[in-house]
């Protein structure tokens, strides 16, 4: 399970992206002899490829407890495309469900393509940031029989916080609507289960990103029921039709009709090696051992005078954390650790603009006053994520370069 990353600097951004694991490495270099083109060829290169693409499928949805004969799975390039299919598809079916019930906390990913289709209300936030339940069943109740959808982060890549995701359906459900959740910065870290869809708490709709998941190979997944993906896809072309004349067009059934041309076979190779390595490894025991890494960084930032740390620590969490040190600005901070100690960590708004607007207390009027600025005058904040290969000692690499900052400035 050791990582293919032969470099002296220290990657606490994990949360945008990992680096690939030896397995992954290990099965591209093995599979790319014999890869060839999915469900276009007779040769045997080809019939392997088609093959392995399609068995792919039901060893992913095991993965999350999504049952083959309720769902199906849709390659894609990322989570982004992912939910914008998903978004596009849903607002074909509404009718009179027009409203969608998203959070405060989203990533833009999971509240800009939704916007486009629907109207959008948003379920308000504790004080700590976490989301309000009650205020998500007060806007389902209030909404009853308008709300297709509600859209939910698994997991929060400015705070960490975990949201109960089978809570959330379970309310959702009770008031007619259905649950996305967006798992990109969920699916490395914890395990899931989305449940037989005759369970009051299942999970409608899933999407994460393979590059997230310690395989960058330019894959993304979108896991749904079926009858939510058939007839005319958003992209057409070779590989979504049974039958094609020049006045008629019989579509292919999910999930080739949303599959149009040569799919990244590779990427799908090496998100298969991950989740095997990930599953021999264990998700409960990588949870458990960031959940450590985490509570250890919390009590080491904390006792650093002059910090502020947006999150609680007691909440449910992955290993996520954001913080400003007392006048240093977030990206010199940023700039800081990496040029100097060799820690690469991120700053700014992580695609998540609305969520660190909330957290950083900006009024109406503060926000307007830096709307027209670079980003690189923007307030924001510095942020630590962690994969289950980081260890305690880099995190004291990170104490030890924050204090000397601290005494420079």
């Amino acid at each position: 399970m050791r990582i293919v990353w032969k470099s002296d600097e220290i990657n606490f951004d994990n949360a945008a992206t990992t680096p690939p694991l030896r397995s992954v490495i290990k099965a591209v270099r093995e599979f790319a002899p014999i890869y060839a083109s999915v469900h276009r060829g007779n040769g045997k290169h080809s019939r392997l490829s088609s093959e392995l693409y399609e068995a792919s499928r039901y060893e992913i949805m095991d993965f999350f407890g999504a049952s083959a004969e309720q769902n199906t799975l849709i390659y894609l390039k990322n989570t982004t495309e992912a939910i914008n299919k998903l978004s596009n598809r849903l607002s074909r079916s509404s009718g009179k469900k027009d409203t969608v019930i998203a959070t405060r906390m989203e990533h833009h990913s999971n509240d800009l393509p939704w916007r486009r289709n629907f109207k959008v209300l948003y379920a308000g936030l504790t004080p700590s940031g976490r989301l309000d339940l009650e205020d998500l069943e007060i806007k389902l109740k209030e909404n009853a029989g308008r709300v297709r959808l509600v859209a939910v982060t698994a997991a929060s890549n400015v705070t960490g916080y975990v949201n109960p995701l089978h809570q959330i359906a379970e309310i959702s459900h009770r008031y007619g609507a259905e649950i996305f959740a967006d798992c990109a910065q969920y699916t490395a870290h914890l395990p899931l289960d989305m449940k037989d869809r005759y369970a009051s708490d299942h999970i409608d709709y899933i999407a994460f990103s393979s590059h997230k998941m310690y395989a960058p190979f330019g894959i993304g997944v979108l896991i749904g029921h079926s009858g939510s993906f058939t007839g005319e896809p958003d992209c057409s072309g070779g590989g979504t039709v049974k039958f094609v004349t020049e006045g008629d067009v019989i579509w292919d059934d999910p999930p080739h009709n949303e599959e149009g041309g040569t799919p990244n076979l590779i990427g799908v190779v090496a998100l298969l090696a991950a989740i095997k390595s990930l599953k021999t490894f264990g998700m409960r025991n990588i949870g458990n051992r960031e959940a450590e890494l985490s509570a250890y960084a919390f009590e080491k930032l904390s006792g650093i005078k002059g910090i502020k740390l947006y999150s609680d620590r007691s909440l449910p969490r992955i290993g996520v954390i954001t913080f400003n040190l007392k006048d240093i600005f977030h990206e010199d901070l940023s700039a800081a650790l990496s040029d100097r100690a060799g820690i690469a960590v991120r700053s700014g708004c992580f695609c998540a603009q609305p969520y660190v607007q909330n957290l950083l207390r900006l009024s109406g009027d503060e926000i307007l006053k830096y709307k027209h600025k670079p980003l690189s005058e923007r307030p924001g904040m510095v942020r630590v994520s962690f994969g289950f290969y980081n260890r305690k000692k880099e995190v004291d690499l990170l104490i030890d370069s924050l204090q000397e900052f601290l005494t420079e400035g």
